[in-house]
């Protein structure tokens, strides 16, 4: 996996939940401006995942696909769920499931790393 989208991903994911969990404690609402930062993250962990599926067709593969397979679409998944949940709840509660969401994106693609460094043989 592409090492400096991977470290981008994951340090705008922790920008981004610090700033909703600080939203959240100050018990505001999610904003225009906080959906959207939502989606430009999600696009960034789209791009991430379609490069880790690109890999998949020209590179090694990880030693379990299936497993390497679930945390592609979990990941992907993520952050668009957290955004529609986010939307259906329009109090200071819809900035704390954007900071949960915030913070598993960064465990999500380490342990993406984490597998896909181990090739099978």
């Amino acid at each position: 996996m592409n090492g400096v989208l991977s470290t981008t991903t994951i340090v705008a994911a922790l920008v981004l939940a610090v700033w909703y969990l600080v939203r959240t404690a100050l018990d505001r609402a999610p904003s225009r401006l906080d959906l959207i930062a939502c989606v430009v993250l999600s696009v960034l962990v789209a791009v991430l995942v379609v490069v880790a599926v690109a890999g998949l067709f020209g590179g090694d593969r990880p030693a379990d696909t299936g497993t390497f397979a679930g945390y592609l679409v979990t990941t992907i998944g993520l952050m668009p769920t957290a955004l529609i949940l986010a939307k259906m709840e329009p109090t200071r509660w819809g900035n704390l499931i954007l900071g949960i969401g915030c913070l598993i994106v960064p465990v999500l693609v380490l342990r993406l790393q984490q597998i896909a460094s181990v090739t099978g043989a």
